[in-house]
């Protein structure tokens, strides 16, 4: 199986040999504690039924995909938890390798290096859209890079790692110009919660079968070892993105 090694690794395995301190600001860790009320939950857990502690349905617990649901405004049958965003994005990704035709991943240049790992492993090509000199892809740039074998654009807003948010009228653009080329935008949110500057738009604001949102509480609730993140699919997609993700994380 291929896998994109991003470059980071080799700096920190760079930076371990070093003869003085280094600061690590390569994983995002928040230095913060976990809300009381998760600790509570957690100890009230360890004392449930026996059969709580069996598996899960592959797509989540009923209750946790009712309340994001009920919080991002969509049908709990779109939302799927999943481990961490990781996995969202991976899902998100394989569903558009899928569903459209192509075999070729967009990013925008810098981005999270993960994604071109998740693409390479999926079998997919990747390309790369700069940036502009304000941290946001020109649309006009974006649309003349997607070409036939384009079946997939991820974008992360708030950007990781330029920090920067899309405003509502770029999110909608990104998901007209995924739609009119037949493509997935996969919109990376687990940002959200720290956008200060009231611009932030998620790309659920869009509706259209040609976006998937993906979003973790790793960064948000100071719990990034638990791995609980989520996915939400344009109604009646989720069945075969149901199908493909049972085997993996589903038994043993």
């Amino acid at each position: 199986m291929d896998y994109e090694t991003p470059q980071f690794f080799r700096v920190m395995r760079y930076a371990s040999r070093a003869d003085r301190d280094v600061v690590d600001m390569v994983s995002g860790s928040p230095d913060w504690e976990p809300p009381e009320a998760l600790r509570k939950g957690l100890l009230e857990y360890a004392h449930a039924d026996s059969e709580r502690f069996q598996y899960p349905p592959s797509v989540g617990l009923r209750g946790l995909r009712e309340e994001i649901a009920g919080r991002r405004g969509v049908d709990a049958e779109q939302v799927i938890i999943t481990n961490g965003a990781g996995e969202a994005n991976h899902l998100a990704m394989a569903a558009g390798l899928e569903r459209f035709p192509g075999s070729e991943v967009l990013l925008v240049d810098p981005t999270y290096p993960y994604y071109a790992g998740r693409a390479s492993m999926l079998g997919a090509d990747t390309r790369y859209v700069p940036a502009g000199e304000d941290g946001v892809p020109n649309l006009e740039t974006v649309r003349e890079c997607v070409r036939a074998e384009t079946s997939v654009i991820v974008v992360t807003t708030p950007n990781n790692p330029l920090g920067v948010t899309y405003n509502g009228e770029t999110v909608t653009r990104l998901v007209e110009i995924a739609a009119d080329n037949d493509a997935l935008l996969v919109s990376d949110e687990v940002y959200d919660q720290f956008d200060y500057s009231g611009a932030f738009t998620s790309a659920l604001s869009v509706d259209s079968p040609h976006r998937v949102v993906t979003n973790s509480f790793s960064k948000s609730l100071a719990i990034t070892g638990w791995r609980v993140g989520y996915a939400i699919f344009p109604t009646g997609t989720d069945r075969p993105v149901t199908c493909s993700r049972t085997p993996v994380p589903g038994t043993c």
